[in-house]
């Protein structure tokens, strides 16, 4: 059981990226998925979560109106929109499971993805 997190990369201020979250062994219709990241030298954080039944929830107030999460049952993939992104979004971006419902706790996940770096330049 694993989760691919894919998309990331270099993209310049006020520019948008896609990331994916796939995974492996395991339908996430039962499941959570939560986006978080974590910049050098900082602690991980929240971004973004969509629990089972398909409520979104904001961790992190600084991507309101920017970011947006969804879900493609089909392709069994959750997307993380990312627009007009800052300098200061640069980070590790990785998604996680739980079972049905979200939380802004990391530690409350049970899967995890190897992440995707997110760098974007000034």
């Amino acid at each position: 059981v694993q989760l691919q997190a894919s998309g990331g990369g270099l993209v310049q201020a006020g520019g948008s990226l896609r990331l994916s979250c796939v995974p492996s062994g395991f339908s996430f219709d039962d499941y959570a998925i939560g986006w978080f990241r974590q910049a050098p030298g900082k602690e991980r954080e929240g971004v973004l979560c969509i629990s089972s039944s398909s409520d979104t929830t904001y961790y992190a107030d600084s991507v309101k109106g920017r970011f947006t999460i969804s879900s493609d049952i089909a392709k069994n993939t959750v997307y993380l929109q990312m627009n007009s992104l800052k300098p200061e979004d640069t980070a590790v971006y990785s998604c996680a499971a739980t079972p049905r419902n979200c939380y802004s706790d990391y530690d409350r996940y049970y899967y995890w993805g190897q992440g995707t770096l997110v760098t974007v330049s000034s």
